[in-house]
């Protein structure tokens, strides 16, 4: 039924400008304008996109809603900060000093770290 669809994702924002920034410059992601309204697309590094639109009561989720496959957490997790983003702690969870809670070496997921974007919605970086 979906096989042959181009599916993408799609998340609020109250502030695209910020988002489309944070995007582009932090992450460093192709950003569109779609010129329709405020909306942007998020260009995923091996096809697909994110649709990120304008919402006044934008409210993050509790949950991760985009998550970045690498293949060396650690150096992810230094880019990030060396760019002023903080990663999330978790309560629950071991986490290192760095904010990286190593799942692999227990045998309980991935290596993986948490962090926002500037309107408070849950992005990860990890290394399974």
């Amino acid at each position: 039924m979906f096989e042959n669809s181009d599916a993408f994702s799609g998340m609020s924002s109250d502030d695209i400008a910020a988002s489309h920034t944070f995007y582009e410059e932090v992450l460093g992601l192709t950003v569109k304008d779609e010129g329709m309204g405020g909306l942007i697309s998020v260009q995923l590094p091996n096809g697909g996109a994110v649709l990120i639109y304008p919402k006044e009561d934008h409210e993050p989720a509790t949950f991760t809603i985009l998550n970045f496959p690498v293949d060396d957490v650690d150096a992810a997790v230094d880019e990030l900060v060396a760019k002023g983003v903080a990663m999330l702690r978790y309560d629950g969870f071991e986490q290192d000093e760095k904010g990286i809670a190593r799942g692999k070496a227990a045998g309980h997921g991935p290596d993986i770290a948490w962090f926002t974007d500037p309107v408070g919605n849950i992005l990860s970086v990890l290394t399974v």
